[in-house]
């Protein structure tokens, strides 16, 4: 517990260095105003997240305590095999669990995942996810088609008086764009049989971790649904000073308030709830559980030199501090998921990955990203198995991608992060 709790306070922390010392933030990042102030938090565990928020038919939300989710989950999906699939924060390296996505698909090799969780850029994939390779088009084009070109709007002036350095309404528009009534409906389908998608924001107030049911949202249907589901999307791709908070306005046996949140990489950077790591022993599977986590960015800094100036030896920490965080989150998973007989595969970006930019939304880098993950996945060189399966030899030949870059499976460091 105490070193989830040093990673919770690590993230909190270089986030808000990171809106202060942004070359574009040095008014500082100002204060969020709500329309209505939120009930005080009560009894707010640190640490991981204990419970789901999930909307009932009435509009209102209770928080479900995870393991009775879990349960749920368990037992309308007896017998058949349970994945849990894990997507990273990454800005625009989100590009790289897009194509492995689509990748997978080409390859033969994509489960059908019982639980999709997502964070930020994560949560942006996790809906394609969890649909499946009929939606692989509109992912396909989502991070190739260069609608994020436009995504970083400046305010100009107006950064000293609101809460980002970039407008959100461009982030907004671009998730309402490929957010269709049939996506939500689809995810309703899909919810009804016992999958879960789970979403993790940030809430301004309390500062902890908000999880999402959004199968719970979308089975509600209709606009109220589908803007809720826009909102939730939103908020956790929302970086606390490059894009404005969203507020959401909720309704639950406390009464009616408001609360505002924002990315949820800033509490978690990616997360896979223990419950769901082992079944009750009161129904059976035929197997234990298999995690797969994509991290959609890099598991070590690479080396560069450093101006001996304040605030690029402030960055350089953020970057490393972001970084260890993330990889303290995956061995962390990868112990918790031996420990419950689960098994965890993995895959990040490897450090030889040149030019890697969280927040270079251009068409070309994002397509380059995209498919270098989609020739590592169709070629069979994704993941990295945590108890050290061993690889055969033959298999390694010809498998780098075109541009001579080694896939995950092949980097030696990100294969030790989480070996068990």
């Amino acid at each position: 517990m105490r070193a989830i709790d040093a990673i919770s306070t690590l993230s909190r922390l270089a986030i808000l260095l990171a809106c202060m010392m942004s070359p574009l933030t040095l008014q500082g990042c100002a204060p969020v105003v709500l329309v209505a102030p939120s009930p005080p938090p009560t009894d707010a565990a640190a640490g991981p997240p204990g419970d789901i928020r999930m909307m009932g038919p009435d509009h209102r939300f209770v928080d479900e305590s995870i393991q009775r989710v879990a349960r749920r989950a368990f037992d309308l999906r007896r017998g058949e095999p349970f994945s849990i699939l894990a997507l990273s924060g990454g800005g625009a390296d989100g590009a790289f669990g897009a194509g492995a996505l689509v990748g997978l698909t080409h390859a033969g090799a994509r489960p059908k995942f019982s639980v999709v969780t997502g964070v930020s850029a994560g949560a942006l994939l996790a809906p394609y996810a969890f649909l499946g390779p009929e939606w692989d088009q509109q992912l396909t084009d989502a991070y190739t088609s260069g609608r994020a070109d436009h995504l970083l709007q400046p305010r100009g002036l107006g950064v000293i008086f609101d809460s980002s350095v970039y407008l959100g309404r461009p982030l907004e528009q671009l998730i309402d764009h490929y957010l269709s009534d049939e996506l939500v409906q689809a995810v309703a389908r899909e919810a009804a049989s016992g999958r879960l998608l789970l979403v993790a924001t940030t809430n301004v107030d309390t500062g902890e971790t908000v999880v999402w049911d959004l199968g719970s949202i979308a089975m509600n249907g209709g606009p109220i649904a589908r803007a809720l589901f826009r909102d939730v999307l939103v908020a956790s791709a929302s970086v606390p000073g490059m894009f404005p908070p969203v507020v959401m306005h909720i309704q639950d046996d406390g009464g009616e308030y408001s609360e505002a949140h924002v990315d949820g990489t800033a509490t978690v950077p990616f997360f896979v709830p223990p419950a769901l790591l082992q079944p009750p022993q009161d129904i059976p599977h035929r197997s234990p559980p298999t995690v797969y986590v994509i991290v959609d960015g890099r598991l070590s800094e690479k080396p560069r030199p450093t101006r001996l100036r304040f605030r690029t030896i402030v960055s350089r920490s953020i970057s490393a501090g972001l970084t260890h965080m993330t990889r303290t989150t995956l061995e962390l998973t990868a112990t918790t998921a031996q420990r419950q007989g689960a098994n965890l595969q993995y895959a990040a970006i490897p450090t030889a990955y040149p030019n890697l930019d969280a927040f270079d939304f251009r068409a070309a880098a994002m397509r380059s990203l995209f498919q270098y993950g989609y020739e590592c996945a169709h070629a069979g060189r994704l993941w990295i198995a945590s108890r050290g399966v061993a690889t055969d030899p033959e298999n390694r030949e010809g498998t780098t991608t075109s541009r001579n870059i080694p896939c995950p499976a092949e980097d030696e460091f990100i294969a030790r992060v989480a070996a068990r």
